[in-house]
């Protein structure tokens, strides 16, 4: 695939570097492209205005009937519909509490989260003025543990999933902590902002029995800075109360001003969504493992560099590869080529994992074809730093 004459020209026309996407959907280099059905959808929604506050309500109960959970809430991505969720667990229906945050005198403001569990994104929690209170230590967590943290401030319970990762034994299972928590009355908070494949991750976790779980829609063919919630009918009416929906029509001064979302991408929500529970998975699987095996297929490995596939389909990022070099056959180490693929022409983005030495290529930020021009790039860099 050769680069047109437009490819970037928007960008570079402003002073910034169109770069080619081998990281996959990172937030960093914009996060994802709408699909072809969703921009046209969009197109037609900024035809005529309309009222919000009716728009989300209609939206999410498409949603909701589309992946069998109570009620549904369309966010400005994730990780706004995390801060929404934690203020809703802290304020309940109070307007007074609402209005109150981020100051949560007198509210129930501690949400547990398991210590070998703590990741990037959970500060999101903390920005309606949440306590995120660590349970149990590095090496594991017991239902003890939890136990003799619960108290009158614990407003909800906090876990990420990822399906696609190996399960940790030394961590309390969703099922144990859904079960603790019904015992003592408390909401569970699910962050599955990837959980997006197989299907019936879409919505699974409020059906056994959480009360919210947040899905970023970027990973659907949906706007980058779009999102949903799914949950209880008591708790996405609470989310809405916090929202900005609820700032604007209610006229409650809450913290969700800032997380507004337009018209146009509420509509670009629902077509993803339809979209994707209608999409023939097995050719876009097939279509992002094509272009995993060009790269692999075309890396001349005599320069040093050695290929894993990465044979995964579940979650968001289906497919990609992991690189590394030999270093008694090449001058460079994988950081270098990192940085030496960012220079290049066309800049090619990739990146090393944290806690990890190789490199990982995704394809999903990838158009076909521009996998050959990756491998090109990687042929040319270590041709020219052999030993």
């Amino acid at each position: 695939m050769a680069i047109n004459d437009k490819w970037g020209k928007v960008y570079e026309e402003l002073g910034a570097k169109p770069v080619i996407n081998a990281t996959g959907s990172v937030t960093l280099l914009g996060g994802s492209t709408p699909v072809k059905e969703v921009r046209e959808a969009m197109e037609l929604a900024d035809s005529s205005y309309v009222l919000l506050a009716e728009l989300e309500q209609y939206a999410g109960d498409r949603i909701s009937e589309l992946l069998s959970v109570p009620a549904a809430y369309i966010t400005s991505g994730a990780g706004s519909a995390l801060t929404l969720a934690s203020a809703a667990f802290m304020t309940g229906d109070s307007d007074e509490n609402i209005e109150k945050l981020p100051d949560t005198e007198g509210m129930p403001n501690e949400i547990l989260i398991q210590k070998r569990q703590r990741y990037w994104y959970d500060r999101c929690m903390e920005f309606s003025g949440a306590r995120l209170v660590e349970v149990g230590n590095e090496n594991n967590t017991s239902v003890v543990d939890f136990e003799k943290m619960i108290s009158e401030k614990t407003a909800a319970i906090h876990v990420p999933v990822y399906e696609q990762k190996p399960t940790d034994e030394n961590v309390l299972s969703l099922e144990t902590i859904i079960d603790l928590a019904k015992k003592h009355n408390i909401p569970i908070s699910v962050d599955s902002a990837g959980q997006i494949y197989p299907l019936e991750n879409l919505g699974k976790y409020v059906r056994m029995g959480a009360d919210f779980q947040c899905v970023a829609a970027k990973y659907m063919g949906a706007p980058h800075s779009t999102g949903f919630a799914l949950g209880t009918k008591e708790i996405i009416s609470r989310i809405a109360k916090n929202s900005f929906v609820g700032y604007e029509t209610n006229r409650i001064r809450g913290i969700g001003r800032p997380h507004k979302i337009d018209r146009q991408e509420i509509v670009g929500v629902v077509t993803a969504v339809e979209r994707w529970m209608t999409l023939n998975h097995e050719d876009r699987l097939a279509n992002f493992e094509y272009m995993t095996n060009n790269i692999i297929k075309d890396i001349d490995k005599k320069n040093g560099i050695i290929t894993q596939k990465i044979d995964n389909v579940i979650g968001h990022q289906p497919f990609g590869l992991y690189i590394d070099i030999d270093e008694n056959v090449s001058n460079i180490n994988p950081q270098i080529l990192v940085e030496k693929l960012k220079q290049s022409s066309p800049s090619i983005w990739t990146r090393i994992e944290e806690g990890d030495s190789k490199i990982c290529i995704m394809v999903f930020g990838l158009e076909l074809g521009q996998e050959k021009i990756v491998s090109q790039a990687i042929n040319e860099i270590m041709k020219e730093n052999l030993r």
